[in-house]
């Protein structure tokens, strides 16, 4: 298991170790950056966000990255930016908060996106002990507040598996409505499975707005059709987009 004293520490070693694997030395780093509209992550910056400068205590202190700038990096060295504070499949743990410990990089990665209720106690991985105290006084159970705030994090990939499944099946249905008068029993059922799906994905697009979240644009076509089966409870709330 590696220990890293902190996640800027961490940082800064997967900024180096990803320039490398693309052959970069910090000049070209520092001009990839520029061109994303960065210039200030100079070569003397990216020197000291990677190994840092000595302090007046003669000690290294490396300078921290910030979020924009963990974007920036993250594009200008082609890496998903959440690896190069999560690397998946090279730590065994990753810090966390200060006065906790270090957990696994997977389970901090569903911290990070809403996946997961993060549990500060307990085994690496981070399961099984919830956080059960209140915030404040009065306030409500910080487990519960968390799941409130994340609730988007899991509309939205819902919302897309469905939308795609209606999708694939409106495609299924379209092939079979050709192929009726040689095949009503699949012309049938294809038909069915579409509204089915149909179906389930107005139902979440109606829970997405009664909590108030924005709904991705979609087909015209299809919402014609969630319109006239009745199936939205707020045909206003959602936004068309062209044919794909």
């Amino acid at each position: 298991m590696h220990s890293h004293q902190t996640t800027g520490d961490l940082i800064a070693e997967q900024i180096r170790r990803h320039r490398e694997r693309l052959g970069m030395n910090r000049h070209d780093l520092a001009a990839e950056c520029a061109r994303l509209g960065r210039p200030d992550l100079t070569f003397a910056v990216l020197t000291t966000i990677e190994t840092g400068r000595t302090g007046k205590d003669g000690k290294k202190v490396r300078r921290p990255v910030a979020v924009d700038e963990l974007l920036v990096l993250g594009l200008a060295l082609a890496v998903p930016p959440l690896l190069l504070m999560l690397p998946l499949g090279s730590e065994q743990a990753v810090p966390t908060v200060p006065n906790r410990d270090p957990r696994d990089p997977y389970t901090v990665w569903r911290w990070w996106t809403g996946e997961e209720t993060p549990t500060l106690g307990g085994p690496i991985d981070g399961r099984y002990i919830a956080e059960s105290q209140p915030i404040g006084e009065n306030g409500p159970k910080w487990a519960a507040a968390w799941a409130s705030a994340a609730y988007p994090a899991s509309m939205y990939p819902e919302f897309e598996r469905r939308r795609d499944a209606v999708h694939r099946a409106y495609l299924r249905a379209e092939t079979a409505h050709d192929k009726r008068k040689t095949d009503k029993e699949g012309h049938v059922s294809a038909q069915t499975d579409y509204l089915h799906r149909l179906e389930e994905l107005a139902r979440h697009i109606n829970d997405m707005t009664l909590a108030g979240l924005q709904i991705p644009q979609l087909r015209p076509d299809l919402i014609e059709d969630m319109k006239g089966l009745d199936m939205l409870d707020d045909p206003d709330h959602i936004q068309t987009r062209g044919d794909e």
